[in-house]
C-alpha cells in the first residue's frame, strides 16, 4: 500500500481532486469508530423495534380509534404526504420532459420548467440543477456533458480546476466565460460522475434542445465525448469526433457545431492541450467569418 509520505505534494493533490471528483467528502474521522459493532446495534436495535405479530382484535383497534376520532372530530393524517412517490415510466417521463420544455417561451420560463421537473431519477441524487449561465445575446453556445462534483456544489457550469481551465482556454480567444452562453447536456450530476445511462439522456433531451433553440446560437462548441456524440450521433471517441465542422439541426435549424476536448480531460492528460488549441483557433475563425458575415 501506498503511504501518504510517499507522494509528492503535485500527486498528493491530484489524489486529493480524485477523491472530491468521485464525491468523498472526507477521508478520516477524528476518532476511529468500530463499524462492525455499529452494524450489529443497528440490527439490535431494528429486532427491538420490530412489530409485535397482529391478533385480530389489536386490528381491528386502529380502525374502532379512527372511527371514534372522526366522530369527536379530530383532524385526520394526511396519509398521501407519508407515500413514497412512484417512478415514472422512462416513456411517460420522456413525454413530460417534452411538453415542459416547448411550453417555454424564454430561458427563464425553461429553467423555472426544469427545476420543477422530477422525472428524472438524477434530480433526486444531486445538490442542484445546473442551468444555461452567461450572455444568451452573445449567440456563442459552449455545451458540456454533464456537471461535475465541483459544478453541484457551486450550482453553475464549469466550476473547480475545469472551470479554471476552461478560462484560460477562453481568454485565448479573446472570450471569457460572461460574454458566451455555458450549459450542460445534462442538468444534474449524474452520482459517482458517471455516464449518463440512454433513458436518462433522453429524458434529459428536450431541456437542451429548448435551451439552443431558445438561445439561437450561430455557433457551437462542444466539449467532451458525450456531448459530442449526443448531437453527433455517433460512437466515436472524442479524438475521432473532435475538430470537424459539423450542422446539427435543432427547432427546424441547422447550427454549425465543432467539438473539442473537455477542460477535465486536458487535466488529466495535459499533453492534448494541443489538439484543444487546433480546434479553439478553428472555432475562432468561425466566429470571425460569421461576425464578417452579419
Amino acid at each position: 500500500m501506498i503511504s501518504v509520505n510517499d507522494l509528492s505534494p503535485g500527486e498528493l493533490a491530484a489524489l486529493l481532486h480524485f477523491h472530491a471528483d468521485a464525491g468523498v467528502e472526507w477521508l478520516l474521522e477524528e476518532e476511529a469508530v468500530d463499524r462492525f459493532a455499529e452494524f450489529e446495534a443497528m440490527k439490535a436495535a431494528r429486532r427491538s423495534a420490530a412489530p409485535a405479530p397482529q391478533t385480530a382484535e389489536s386490528r381491528e383497534a386502529p380502525a374502532r380509534q379512527t372511527a371514534s376520532s372522526a366522530q369527536r372530530g379530530a383532524p385526520q393524517p394526511d396519509r398521501s404526504a407519508q407515500r413514497p412517490q412512484p417512478a415514472i415510466p422512462d416513456g411517460e417521463a420522456v413525454q413530460q420532459a417534452r411538453f415542459a420544455a416547448e411550453s417555454a417561451r424564454s430561458l427563464a420560463e425553461l429553467k423555472t420548467a426544469l427545476e420543477a421537473f422530477n422525472g428524472c431519477n438524477l434530480k433526486h441524487s444531486a445538490r442542484s440543477t445546473i442551468f444555461a449561465s452567461g450572455d444568451a445575446e452573445s449567440r456563442i453556445m459552449l455545451i458540456g456533458s454533464a456537471p461535475g462534483a465541483e459544478d453541484d456544489r457551486e450550482g453553475q457550469p464549469f466550476a473547480g480546476r475545469p472551470g479554471q481551465l476552461l478560462d484560460k482556454m477562453l481568454a485565448a480567444i479573446g472570450l471569457d466565460r460572461s460574454s458566451i452562453l455555458l450549459t450542460q447536456v445534462i442538468p444534474w450530476r449524474p452520482p459517482g460522475n458517471r455516464v449518463a445511462s440512454p433513458a436518462e439522456m433522453d429524458i434529459c433531451r428536450p431541456f437542451i434542445e429548448r435551451q439552443i433553440a431558445l438561445a439561437e446560437p450561430k455557433v457551437i462548441l462542444l466539449l467532451g465525448n458525450f456531448a459530442a456524440r449526443v448531437f453527433f450521433g455517433e460512437g466515436d471517441t472524442i479524438h475521432g469526433l473532435r475538430g470537424q465542422w459539423r450542422e446539427i439541426a435543432i427547432g427546424g435549424k441547422l447550427i454549425s457545431a465543432i467539438a473539442t476536448l473537455h477542460p477535465q480531460d486536458l487535466l488529466t492528460a495535459p499533453v492534448n492541450k494541443r489538439l484543444a488549441w487546433n480546434d479553439l483557433l478553428s472555432f475562432q475563425a468561425k466566429l470571425t467569418d460569421s461576425n464578417s458575415a452579419s
